[in-house]
């Protein structure tokens, strides 16, 4: 195995040099900007990050603007990317960096692992893209190349697993620290990727990779089986007035937390039941104008969504009604209650 390890920056590095996709993340090698595109890219496409980098540098476009932004403001940045914490955890970090690190981020690596939501891969694709450090970044991309490479059937979510790979690269780490690490992720995202077949005849280490030498390479990874998703299913009303749309903002801990919402209930309600909870609300329902039903998957939940547009005769009760400009600029919808508002025009 460790031959295999000493073979892939010679293979690596000209093959990353040739082939590497122009992506804005890589202009160059500000910490901040790559810091922000690698906790974007966490559970998230490629192609969906781009636009949301750009924006959200054009309006906050160093660490400072980060730490003193509205949190309303980062919400909407982040609207429709998901997992919210991680842009809670960023103004978070940035802020623990004005105060400590007197704005400017941290080069030792126990120092950037200590920030907020920044976990080992995080703080090694930081420090080896933008300082050069032979600190390795190993993701899902990573362990699937080199449990190809070596035929290894170690379940890939084993962490004992991600360490071993871990210590086996820092061993091989070259001068081109920076290129070398996004080379991997290059190949395991363009290359060696995942839920289709792996493009073994283009791969630079297709000579010295066991499951290209022996045909397995579409046996690997191994993973352990998954835990069952939990289904609960919840009756959301889109309310509306006047131009206006009633929204309720969720807890500050907890799932989704502190984002705004429509309103909603657990269980499915039947539309006569549906009226009824409106007239609860303090609300007094003029027209069901449409039913729709909907989904959204968690990593452990699946929620079942029946939605009923509504409309009322008072913006009144418990909640506050914002105008379709003020939900399109102000108020940053999750993507399970945002799938009702995309189709806000068909009522």
């Amino acid at each position: 195995m460790e031959k295999i390890f000493d073979r892939l920056p010679e293979a690596l590095l000209p093959w990353y040099q040739q082939n590497k996709r122009d992506l804005p993340w890589r202009a160059d090698r500000e910490p901040y900007h790559i810091w922000l595109s690698e906790i974007m890219l966490q559970q998230t496409r490629v192609e969906a990050v781009k636009g949301y980098y750009c924006r959200f540098l054009d309006a906050l476009p160093n660490i400072e603007t980060l730490a003193q932004a509205d949190d309303g403001l980062l919400h909407k940045l982040w609207e429709g990317l998901g997992y919210y914490s991680r842009v809670r955890n960023l103004k978070r970090a940035a802020q623990v960096i004005m105060e400590r690190h007197g704005g400017r981020f941290p080069e030792e690596y126990a120092q950037v692992l200590a920030l907020p939501g920044i976990g080992e891969y995080t703080a090694g694709a930081i420090c080896s893209i933008a300082f050069h450090q032979g600190t390795p970044a190993v993701d899902g991309n990573v362990m699937r190349v080199v449990s190809r490479l070596t035929e290894n059937a170690t379940p890939i979510d084993d962490p004992s697993f991600k360490k071993r790979i871990r210590l086996a690269l820092e061993k091989v780490y070259p001068a081109e620290a920076g290129a070398f690490t996004q080379a991997l992720m290059e190949l395991g995202a363009t290359i060696c990727g995942p839920n289709w077949k792996p493009k073994c005849e283009e791969c630079p280490c297709q000579s010295f990779c066991g499951g290209a030498i022996h045909g397995t390479a579409e046996r690997f990874p191994v993973k352990k089986p998954k835990i069952s998703r939990r289904i609960e299913e919840r009756t959301v009303f889109i309310l509306y007035c006047e131009g206006k749309y009633a929204l309720r903002k969720r807890p500050d801990t907890g799932l989704l937390a502190g984002l705004w919402q429509f309103p909603d209930v657990v269980g499915w309600l039947e539309p006569e039941a549906a009226l009824e909870e409106v007239g609860r609300l303090s609300l007094r329902p003029k027209e069901l104008r449409r039913q729709v039903h909907r989904k959204h998957v968690f990593t452990h939940i699946q929620w079942q969504l029946r939605g009923y547009y509504i409309e009322v005769a008072e913006p009144v009760g418990e909640f506050r009604w914002f105008t379709a400009e003020e939900i399109n600029n102000e108020a940053a919808l999750p993507t399970a209650y945002r799938q009702f508002w995309e189709e806000i025009e068909d009522v």
